[in-house]
């Protein structure tokens, strides 16, 4: 009996043991959780802080877009080791692209995948035309892919920014500081009276003559003074621009003598410049205060705008893989300081609007909440028109056989590459630009068959041209191609145009193109003045030398030698059929005073109404240069930066 009692006792004992191994269990796994809850592994919740107090992915200044403009501040403003820059691009690096290093080789990456294949809108003045326009998707944005020609526009020209603005840093004579500051100028004995002491000596962007100098390039010029021109011995200086030269020391963004930068074999004469590879050098990309990221593009600026009677403030961008377009994983960064937008004139201001800065009623239109009202963003759209003026040529000096159609053209073709290869000399180290005029279309001496009283003055000033003239090597065909067979083109280009357009949204989404409307030739201004520099054209072609060079007798069609037989009113209707842009758009996120309407900048390029965003990029212009404008958006960046790094504290 006892013993029974006893085996009762320890079958009792052992569930009472088995429940209390239970709770006990259970315990350890509550303790367990409610440990779990309680995190010691800070990166799950936070960011380290680097030495610096800054956290990974945020950065002093944030530089969308690594264009002509970006390139520039990325290194720039990094120089101060204290400064972090994020500098985003949507395409990738053009160092070892061929068409972009080979200056002749630039039209071979239009309609590639580093272009945006942009176009306008049809164009009810241009024969409704859906003009192409070529935007560059590289480092180095349209400095990689463009003609290369550092002609800076007119004195004048600055002087009339500095009063749109209310700034006279704007002004020609404080200014012109900063072409001399990117500046690296090659003088050459062929070219002995350009005064070196009015250009840049020691700046990243090297400018000099091409290795090659096309035969037709004398008797162009030669026939522009013979028809009342002045020879220009530099359009870039104090003295102004009106004249003719040959265009390649002052336009070409080459390097000229033996250089090491894009080679680690050998050293290179004449491959392009781009500001990717003048100021994104392996040295400036080895800096630990500077990270750039390529094949991602911004599609939206971060605002903070809880606090209120405070303009709202940029405090980051958002971005993702191009190639992904949206379907893939979206990133931010967070800037302390500032966002700068360096996209360009299509792409900035969709930007902005896509943003919550822009148009009211536009952004309402397409449900995006409004940040600030800036009508002006997207307007005030001008660009540079020319018309493709195509010669038979009598003396088979063209270049057009480098579109090699049979044996005799492949084997001058081989021969050209080869020797560029070896030596870096010959027709393929020029941009097909053999020289370039600028005149006024109210000169009583080049036209003296027109009423000069009857044309509006659109220019900046008396010393300031609204055509310029360029030649070239070669025919190109309205598809870009080049031409086969014997054969030039002079293109009179409007300088000063009076038609202005706009950029607006398509839609909501950041991967579709904008709507593009340059509102080209909506002005009888414009018509007017680009018929008198076709007419100026077909003078110079017809005067001696040059009409050594130009077959009058050939009657193709598809050439304009029958052009000296039509009316003003015939012409008119063929150049509105043709016209063509030279890729110079600007004005759409413009720089004025704050008291006139549209303007969307002040003078230190920072966007009124908002704090921390600025814009720099051909777009700020309120108005086009009377030349070419790469080099003064590298300027912009130059003096932006200068400025920027006199505020950072």
């Amino acid at each position: 009996m006892h013993t029974f009692k006893t085996l009762e006792w320890f079958r009792v004992d052992r569930s009472l043991a088995s429940i209390l191994a239970c709770i006990a269990t259970l315990t350890v796994i509550f303790r367990w959780r409610k440990r779990q809850q309680l995190i010691t592994d800070y990166s799950q919740v936070a960011r380290e802080l680097d030495s610096q107090g800054h956290e990974f992915d945020e950065y002093d200044y944030i530089v969308v877009g690594g264009g002509t403009a970006g390139c520039v501040l990325a290194c720039r403003l990094t120089e101060d080791s204290r400064i972090r820059v994020l500098l985003v691009e949507a395409g990738s690096s053009g160092k070892a692209l061929v068409e972009s290093r080979i200056p002749s080789a630039y039209k071979g990456l239009i309609r590639t995948t580093h272009d945006y294949k942009l176009s306008t809108l049809p164009q009810p003045h241009a024969g409704n035309q859906k003009i192409y326009w070529p935007r560059a998707r590289l480092l180095g944005g349209c400095s990689s892919m463009n003609a290369m020609m550092a002609h800076y526009g007119a004195p004048s020209d600055f002087d009339e920014y500095a009063e749109i603005v209310g700034d006279n840093s704007w002004c020609w004579e404080n200014f012109k500081q900063y072409f001399l500051k990117f500046e690296k100028y090659f003088p050459s004995p062929q070219f002995p009276n350009v005064d070196v002491s009015q250009r840049g000596s020691s700046g990243p962007v090297s400018i000099g003559y091409s290795a090659y100098t096309w035969k037709g390039s004398e008797m162009f010029i030669n026939a522009c003074v013979n028809t009342g021109m002045s020879f220009n011995p530099d359009f870039n200086t104090s003295n102004g621009t009106l004249g003719v030269n040959k265009v390649s020391p002052f336009y070409s963004l080459l390097r000229v003598t033996r250089q090491t930068t894009y080679s680690s074999t050998r050293s290179l004469d004449n491959v392009r410049v781009s500001t990717e590879a003048a100021y994104l050098t392996p040295t400036v990309l080895a800096r630990p205060n500077l990270k750039v990221v390529t094949e991602a593009r911004v599609t939206k600026i971060l605002f903070d705008t809880s606090t209120r009677n405070r303009n709202p403030r940029a405090i980051g961008a958002e971005f993702s893989s191009f190639a992904q377009k949206g379907a893939g994983k979206r990133f931010r960064a967070r800037a302390r300081k500032e966002v700068i937008v360096c996209c360009g004139a299509v792409h900035t201001p969709q930007l902005l609007m896509l943003s919550g800065v822009g148009p009211g009623t536009h952004l309402t239109e397409h449900n995006i909440p409004v940040v600030v009202d800036h009508p002006g963003v997207g307007s005030n759209l001008y660009d540079h028109v020319t018309f493709h003026m195509r010669l038979a040529e009598k003396m088979g000096i063209s270049l057009g056989y480098l579109q090699a159609s049979n044996l005799h053209t492949k084997f001058k073709l081989w021969r050209d590459l080869l020797e560029y290869q070896l030596r870096g000399t010959g027709p393929l180290s020029s941009n097909f630009v053999g020289g370039a005029a600028f005149c006024r279309s109210d000169d009583p001496v080049l036209f003296p068959e027109y009423d000069q009283d009857k044309l509006q003055d659109s220019t900046s000033g008396p010393g300031s041209p609204d055509l310029e003239l360029i030649v070239m090597s070669v025919l190109v065909h309205a598809d870009r191609s080049l031409g086969i067979g014997n054969g030039y083109m002079v293109l009179p280009v409007l300088l000063r145009p009076t038609s202005v357009g706009t950029v607006r949204l398509k839609s909501i989404d950041p991967w579709e193109d904008p709507l593009i409307d340059p509102n080209y030739l909506s002005t009888q201004h414009d018509v007017d003045v680009l018929v008198r520099g076709v007419r100026l054209v077909y003078k110079i072609a017809h005067t001696p030398p040059l009409s050594d060079l130009t077959d009058s007798a050939n009657d193709d069609l598809n050439l304009d030698h029958h052009f000296g037989r039509l009316s003003d009113d015939e012409l008119q209707q063929i150049v509105r059929s043709r016209v063509e842009t030279i890729y110079h758009p600007v004005g759409t996120c413009a720089m004025g005073r704050e008291d006139v309407a549209g303007t969307v900048l002040d003078s230190q390029m920072r966007v009124r109404g908002v704090n921390g965003l600025r814009v720099c990029d051909a777009s700020i212009l309120p108005k086009l240069v009377s030349g070419h404008t790469a080099g003064v958006v590298i300027a912009a960046a130059e003096k932006l930066a200068d400025i920027i790094k006199a505020e950072y504290k």
